[in-house]
């Protein structure tokens, strides 16, 4: 196995050929700083992961009362939430953002935001023990009750659904409160927010619910704590105990788990300090903070329908583990357990409630045809056979949808036509067909594009949303990085087996197809590239790798290939580090739309990420800014971010994390792989990194033999999960052999 190589194409673009690297951009190098390279996994939705511990609740909390896009798709969600509230536990509410610092306590809010913008690892502002090993876990406390929400009306988008505001007198408590134990003030609307009206007393009583508010660290709890309580406490203290095992799983599910083991959450809780870490989970269970399940075995003599042959290979990335008695047990939050638990009824009760028929045409039509639910695996050219499933339906009369994970995937034609919606619209009822009284959507087919992107709460929101006997087609390549949220939805259904899955023969074409191909399977083979579709930018250094991805984005691409620098996207390994996401943002604004940041931070023609909700990355180009926010261009339309949420919900966005790029495809991508990405490197990532260009891909290579080593040997961690084994429990039949 080889990297592709750059003698396939070794004088283009033409200003990559130095080999002193001089700049000639301007300070592209001062630009870089030291800030951390975080993996892919950590960083896995870009802005959402700022966003990722309560920013909807931002939005619903402080947000202006007229509909937004944002405020919709979260009324949707509660839609689903209130639903299952219905027969299950309560959820948490939203949390909400804070105002600008003055005084002492300006230090922990600085370390909140340096947390939750990725910046930092959470230095304690309280004395406290050092860092301890961190488990994965969350992004959105679980405590007190979430607003009911009205059932939508026919042909009518969800009502806004606004959490209400605290009232003065409840932010006054909490204020007096954060002052007694020294934390900022500033944290009172979000502390407020997250633990609803009787905040203050909830913080005197339990002084560790300050771990619901996002950014906030055990040991600034535990030092907020001391403050409060005095030597009334101690690190067993079982309000501790519990808040900590919640917060472990909060920040499990930024890793995009639904659950973890039991013996991950011990040994998290032995790690700050935690004396009985066994009982401090069996208190956390007694109380109902979490979850406890043991996922049972499958009876013997029983198997998933259609028990074939894995033809995609899928059912190794799903987190679910293998079929048996080993399952270990696992704790989880509410909020996702209850999640996949309606997903899993959902896609069940499509399967059983679908009258089969016999439908002409290729394998896919037959299958769907016949059956409530189909997966369907395959490459970008792979796209166009669900295409065309959907026009066949329509013309036997179906009402059909297909919708998309990025708006600027839909296809021109089928959008004006009102035939392809992006999904997030499509949930949130500002596209696609009316809803009836009792909510569901009025289809008989809706096939999914991008199924890898669906997390495991927006999974059960559209299911939920389908009436019985609708056909649904979940369509993706399993082989790109998974949902920037919680859950592995088409992995678990792959793994599964409970349903026909149609494996696409249809290879993408040209060196690049055939690049992205062998990275698949785990070779990185050199082609041959004569159109210069391919090219290797080999770099020294960090700065070096930083001027290059500058002169490729602003000139050599758009000369080579007749490319404006709007149609390039350079992607790369995580937010920080010296060529991370903010380097290199920084640079190629001073390149490419120089000015002093005068709407915070960003400029008119500023490129930008956005995220409306956590999760989801919408690109957009400021237009301006007025009294109500910044004003964005997106695929959507005009959209107008609030001014308290520019900080926490909006990146530059010339340069992007696999994660946010995963959705969405460009003529153009530069893959920057600077010297410390080695350890961020996987098959999945470079897989979807260098699988976002359409026409050229640019590598600037400095991470030596780690990238053939990650391909062939690094695959994604696994996502715990409860999917597979909860729909295999559902739609195991009894083996006629």
């Amino acid at each position: 196995m080889t990297e592709p190589s750059g003698e396939t194409a070794p004088e283009a673009p033409e200003d990559v050929a130095h080999e002193d690297g001089a700049p000639s951009a301007g300070p592209e190098e001062e630009t870089t700083g030291p800030e951390e390279t975080t993996g892919p996994e950590g960083d896995a939705s870009g802005p959402e992961e700022e966003t990722a511990g309560g920013e909807d609740g931002k939005a619903a909390g402080e947000a202006a009362p007229e509909l937004s896009e944002a405020q919709a798709e979260l009324a949707a969600q509660r839609e689903l939430r209130a639903r299952i509230e219905a027969r299950k536990a309560e959820k948490s509410g939203p949390v909400a953002g804070g105002t600008k610092l003055s005084g002492t306590a300006a230090d922990l809010l600085a370390a909140v935001r340096a947390v939750e913008g990725g910046s930092a690892s959470g230095s304690a502002f309280f004395e406290a023990a050092p860092e301890p090993p961190a488990a994965p876990g969350p992004r959105e406390a679980v405590r007190p009750p979430a607003p009911a929400v009205p059932v939508p009306v026919p042909a009518v988008a969800p009502a806004p659904v606004v959490a209400p505001a605290p009232t003065a007198g409840a932010l006054a408590g909490v204020r007096e409160v954060l002052a007694r134990g020294g934390a900022p003030e500033a944290l009172a609307s979000r502390t407020a927010a997250a633990l609803g009206e009787r905040a203050a007393e909830a913080l005197t009583e339990d002084p560790w619910r300050l771990l619901a508010v996002s950014g906030v660290r055990p040991e600034q709890a535990d030092g907020f704590a001391r403050a409060l309580l005095g030597g009334a406490c101690g690190p067993d203290d079982p309000r501790r105990t519990v808040a900590l095992t919640v917060w472990l799983l909060d920040r499990a599910a930024l890793q995009g788990h639904t659950a973890l083991t039991v013996d991950e959450v011990r040994a998290g809780l032995a790690g700050h300090g935690v004396p009985d870490p066994e009982q401090a989970v069996e208190t956390a269970v007694s109380e109902g903070a979490v979850l406890l399940f043991q996922e049972e075995e499958v009876p013997e003599g029983e198997a998933p329908e259609d028990p074939e042959e894995d033809p995609d290979g899928s059912g190794e990335e799903t987190g679910a583990g293998d079929d048996g008695p080993s399952e270990p047990p696992l704790l989880g939050l509410d909020r996702y357990a209850l999640a996949e638990e309606s997903l899993a009824e959902g896609l069940a009760r499509l399967v059983r409630t679908v009258t089969p028929e016999e439908w002409d045409g290729g394998e896919l039509e037959r299958a769907v045809g016949g059956h409530g639910l189909v997966l369907h695996t395959g490459g970008e050219a792979a796209r166009a056979e669900p295409s065309a499933l959907a026009a066949a339906a329509r013309e036997r009369g179906l009402r059909t949808l297909v919708t998309v994970h990025a708006p600027e995937r839909l296809d021109a034609a089928e959008r004006a036509a009102g035939t392809a919606v992006p999904l997030a619209a499509l949930l949130s009822g500002t596209a696609g067909p009316g809803r009836d009284e009792e909510g569901a959507l009025a289809l008989d087919l809706l096939v999914v594009l991008d199924a890898p992107q669906l997390d495991v709460e927006t999974g059960a929101l559209l299911v939920e949303a389908l009436p019985d006997g609708c056909r649904l087609v979940l369509s993706g390549d399993p082989d790109v990085l998974g949902a920037a949220g919680p859950g592995a939805v088409f992995a678990d259904a792959l793994a599964a087996r409970v349903c026909p899955r149609v494996a696409s023969r249809r290879p993408d074409p040209g060196p690049l197809g055939e690049l992205v191909s062998g990275i698949g399977i785990g070779e990185l083979n050199q082609v041959e590239a004569p159109g210069k579709e391919v090219v290797i930018v080999p770099v020294r250094d960090a700065g070096e790798a930083v001027h290059r991805t500058v002169q490729l984005v602003a000139d050599s691409v758009p000369r080579a290939f007749g490319l404006s620098p709007e149609d390039t996207r350079v992607i790369t390994v995580g937010h920080g580090g010296s060529a991370g996401t903010r380097a290199l943002n920084a640079a190629l604004k001073q390149r490419l739309n120089p000015g002093p940041g005068r709407f915070g931070g960003y400029d008119p023609g500023d490129r930008v990420a956005y995220a409306p909700v956590p999760g989801r990355t919408v690109a957009g180009t400021v237009l301006g800014a007025d009294a109500e926010g910044l004003r964005l261009r997106t695929a959507d339309g005009e959209v107008v971010v609030a001014k308290e949420r520019v900080e926490s919900a909006l990146r530059h966005g010339w340069a992007l994390t696999a994660h946010q790029a995963a959705g969405d495809r460009w003529p153009a991508v530069v893959a920057v792989l600077p010297g410390d990405a080695a350890g961020g490197l996987s098959r999945p990532w470079v897989y979807t990194a260098f699988g976002r260009a359409e026409r050229h891909l640019s590598v600037v290579h400095g991470v030596d033999q780690a990238l053939p080593r990650a391909v062939a040997e690094v695959l994604a961690p696994a996502r715990t999960t409860r999917l597979r084994p909860l729909l295999t429990g559902l739609l195991a039949v009894p083996d006629e052999e």
